[in-house]
């Protein structure tokens, strides 16, 4: 069982720079893939950014952060990041942090449902 506690949401200028932290407790962090999905008011979720298991893990991110967001992960202390530079108002939404126990496969990672563990989410607001 692993739960998983995201932190760093907060209220920000367009243009500004965010990093979100999502921890986990319990076994065998680094053989778990993880991700970042994002939720704006009265939308789905939607795939922001994951990566795979074990050190150096690949990542892969929706077009419409390619470029602007990265995330990366420290095995060492169970912990998973979302650097977010260039922030947009359509940034804003409140950012969950997902866990699977296996590495990322073909295309299922972007599918919400292949998530076996989810966080409460973190808010994050974008000012224009």
């Amino acid at each position: 069982q692993v739960q998983l506690v995201e932190s760093g949401g907060d209220l920000v200028q367009a243009g500004g720079s965010l990093t979100l932290s999502c921890t986990a407790s319990g076994r065998f962090f680094s053989l778990y893939s993880m991700a970042w999905f994002r939720q704006a008011s009265g939308k789905e979720r939607e795939f922001v950014a994951a990566i795979g298991w074990l050190y150096g893990g690949v990542t892969n991110y929706a077009d419409s952060v390619k470029g602007r967001f990265t995330i990366s992960r420290d095995n060492a202390k169970d912990t998973v990041f979302l650097r977010m530079n260039s922030l947009k108002p359509e940034d804003t939404a409140l950012y969950y942090c997902a866990a699977r126990r296996s590495n990322l496969d073909s295309s299922s990672y972007l599918d919400q449902t292949w998530y076996n563990y989810w966080g409460q989410g973190t808010q994050v607001t974008v000012s224009s």
